[in-house]
């Protein structure tokens, strides 16, 4: 017998028929031996019309309010799914999210939850019923009794935490789709299902396709090792799983907002090659990168900044044992990428850094975070260490520095997350997490060449960014902190960083650009913001660019793989597509293009690895 958590979202149960078909889906589940708590959202559109209710009455409702009056979406799916249950001679009862034990932060329309308790929850279901629970909601203590709401993807947040709490067998995700796609299908109706992946490849794919699974309930999978799959409210179909590693058991005590970072991850093996002033047209990262490939050179990080003026700089990083390597291929095709017409002092040239070392957080609970990679960078700065690349994902923050300043960054790193000696990351740990990532990869083989352990899982495309471009920076300890220290104090999340690689003397002081994407409702504050601050931090101008497109690709197989950066690149040159910006992670690649290339750059990517399946994939009404 298993003790399974499940989920139904708004869509499956949108009407009594539907709420009565989930009745009989559970039903079946009970008896066939399991023990069974089920989590739903509000029926439908249900919290629209709450929300359009409550503009109607205020332009700005108070939170508090709103909190009481969206619960209550909820309360009316419990109290009809368990009513369904007991016609059908299943005992059942509904429970609110403060009665099933669900503790929250006193944040109003976006708490985090901190504690599960399951006493009485455990009891209902040691007494054969089922729990019928609210999702999206808990209360911010025991004494104030506050309704909270979790905010968006809060019904998937509280049935993994749930799962967790009970330690349940699994969790299933009953959804419109029948399971986790290559991409979004409404873009690519040839996406295929996937039967398995991992928690960290998902957390990475974040905005994937139909946007069936939110970050949050991932991250708390990831972290207490709970099994997931998602699967169609409509069909039988086995669905998609999501995997984790076995973990350490972990408590529940603030169970959203424990530690961000898990590891500090270091390497001292490693050399930069930058190329600058390179043409800024489609196919030159194609051309590098594909003769990379070619001459089997493994890259780690890859970093293209803004373009300045008609070129820009790409920089890649290497183990020190193929630097010669790297930096013979990279001296070949700089004369190939020199423009005709381009002054002798505009051509492109390399640039051999050694004696570099790489630092790096990671953790899936820096997502949404605004303040983690500001810390990251303050707490360099005040070890007295530069930074001179960045690149980030969503579970990752990287930066390279100076080899000599690496045991003082580490150890800085260490005090400020908390990190304890065992969790310190050296180039041979990380070495050996990437082959964990391979070897969970559920359809890979003990190979990661392996036909059957597939180079990318996935697509996805991100609309809805926009891009900050600050000129002409102070390259000096302490500028990213305060730059990404004074956006968090704003609330404002960064996604992609990217610091130039060409550095300008200006009045004696050699400086660099930097770049960062933000959401595009984030776009014009964050312009306002940082210029106001422009002349008292020395910095130039701050450009707003919310006509672009993130697409990325993501699988744990591409790790070791040269390759896959080259084909991806290939894949927008063939199709005269510019790559703008690019940032990479073990498992992720990610490009910045116009927007209005953006549908067309996701869809060549897709078919380049083979992810069309011959079947179109019809997005349910």
């Amino acid at each position: 017998m298993a003790l399974i958590v499940q989920k139904y979202g708004g869509t499956s149960v949108g009407s009594v028929e539907r709420i009565q078909a989930v009745a009989q889906r559970v039903y079946k589940t009970v008896q066939a031996g399991n023990s069974l708590v089920v989590v739903v959202s509000a029926m439908g559109k249900t919290t629209d019309g709450l929300v359009k209710l409550a503009t109607e009455i205020s332009a700005n409702p108070n939170r508090r309010e709103m909190d009481m009056l969206l619960s209550t979406g909820e309360q009316v799916t419990i109290a009809l799914l368990s009513m369904a249950l007991q016609e059908l001679g299943q005992p059942a009862i509904s429970m609110t999210g403060g009665q099933v034990g669900i503790v929250t932060e006193a944040e109003h329309t976006r708490a985090r939850i901190l504690d599960i308790k399951t006493n009485r929850l455990s009891r209902y279901i040691k007494d054969g019923k089922v729990v019928v629970v609210a999702g999206f909601q808990g209360i911010s203590s025991v004494e104030e009794m506050e309704i909270t709401t979790l905010g968006r993807g809060g019904s998937d947040t509280s049935a993994v935490a749930l799962a967790a709490a009970l330690k349940a067998n699994f969790c299933e995700i009953y959804t419109d789709v029948p399971g986790i796609l290559t991409t979004d299908p409404r873009l690519v109706p040839e996406a295929q299902l996937m039967d398995a992946i991992t928690c960290d490849e998902m957390l990475e794919l974040a905005s994937l396709g139909a946007k069936v699974l939110h970050p949050r309930a991932v991250e708390i999978a990831r972290n207490y090792g709970v099994p997931l799959v998602v699967r169609s409210s409509w069909t039988d179909d086995p669905g998609t799983w999501v995997t984790s590693a076995k973990v350490q058991e972990r408590s529940l005590i603030n169970l959203e907002i424990a530690r961000p970072v898990d590891h500090v991850e270091f390497d001292t093996d490693q050399a930069k090659v930058a190329l600058l002033r390179v043409p800024d047209k489609p196919g030159v990262a194609a051309k590098l990168f594909g003769e990379i490939s070619r001459q089997n050179v493994d890259v780690d990080l890859i970093i293209q900044s803004i373009h300045e003026g008609n070129s820009n700089d790409i920089a890649f990083t290497v183990t020190t044992p193929i630097l010669k390597r790297a930096e013979a291929v990279a001296a070949a095709i700089a004369p190939a990428l020199r423009s005709q017409s381009s002054p002798k002092s505009e051509e492109a040239e390399v640039m051999v850094e050694r004696n570099i070392a790489k630092v790096s957080i990671v953790g899936a609970g820096m997502i949404g975070r605004p303040g983690v990679a500001a810390k990251m960078f303050a707490t360099l700065a005040q070890a007295k260490v530069n930074i001179e690349m960045i690149s980030t994902s969503e579970v990752k923050v990287s930066c390279v520095v100076d080899a000599a300043d690496c045991d003082r960054a580490v150890a800085a790193l260490r005090t400020a997350f908390e990190i304890e000696a065992g969790e310190l990351l050296s180039r041979e740990a990380g070495e050996a997490r990437k082959e964990k990532l391979i070897l969970l990869s559920p359809s890979s083989s003990s190979s990661p060449s392996s036909p059957s352990s597939p180079l990318v899982r996935g697509v996805a495309l991100d609309m809805n960014q926009a891009r900050l471009a600050i000129r002409q920076v102070p390259d000096r300890p302490g500028m990213a902190a305060q730059l990404f220290g004074l956006l968090a104090q704003h609330n404002i999340s960064v996604d992609m960083i990217i610091q130039s690689q060409r550095c300008r003397v200006i009045d004696n002081v050699p400086r660099r650009d930097i770049a960062f994407t933000v959401s595009q409702v984030d776009g014009e504050n964050t312009q306002k913001i940082l210029t106001q601050v422009a002349a008292e931090l020395g910095w130039g101008e701050v450009v707003l660019d919310c006509a672009i497109a993130k697409v990325s690709i993501v699988g744990a197989g591409m790790v070791g793989q040269p390759g896959v950066a080259a084909k991806m690149f290939e894949a927008l040159a063939q199709h005269q597509i510019n790559i703008q910006m690019i940032a990479t992670s073990e498992i992720k690649i990610s490009c910045v293009v116009a927007q209005e290339q953006g549908v067309k750059a996701l869809q060549v990517i897709h078919a380049a690895f083979g992810l069309a399946g011959s079947e179109k994939f019809v997005v349910p009404a």
